[in-house]
């Protein structure tokens, strides 16, 4: 038998409130659990006492025995400091870290900064493309050969 450490949702509607219970993998996530070995409230302030409780003790005898806490509950405990920085744990490095360093800009900076990567390439364009010059004299020649075909008509 498999046994998670997971959260299972109470509360009404657009209300949540969240127990940290022991459950066999294959009950339902509101359903049936083996222990309650804490609570979670996610409207209270991050800093807020009551926002989450645990029950070291019970929780730490769960682990032992091989319960395997979800994401989200892995990091309650971690930020309890109830697992060690990720040795023998369940979910040591399966986050995948992304590398995306303009996601926290505004976002007028970063079509700036798209604008000022997309310059070299619109300069060297420019320097292929034909000038405005040559074009005036590509349409004034093409003018003057329709012009000559309409008079020999």
């Amino acid at each position: 038998m498999s046994v998670k450490i997971r959260l299972a949702r109470g509360g009404s509607k657009k209300r949540p409130y969240y127990r940290i219970v022991i459950a066999d993998v294959r009950a339902p996530r509101d359903g049936r659990y083996i222990e309650r070995v804490g609570s979670y409230n996610p409207l209270l302030p991050r800093d807020h006492e009551d926002r989450i409780n645990l029950d070291v003790e019970k929780i730490k005898v769960w682990l032992s025995k091989g319960a395997k806490p979800t994401d989200r509950v892995y990091r309650f405990f971690k930020d309890a400091g109830i697992l060690d920085d990720g040795r023998n744990t369940y979910n040591s490095g399966t986050r995948i870290k992304t590398d995306n360093p303009i996601k926290a800009q505004p976002k007028e900076t970063v079509a700036e900064e798209a604008a000022k990567e997309d310059a070299p390439k619109q300069e060297a364009a420019k320097e292929d493309a034909p000038t405005e010059e040559s074009k005036k004299d590509e349409d004034s020649e093409n003018t003057k050969k329709s012009d000559k075909k309409q008079e020999e008509k």
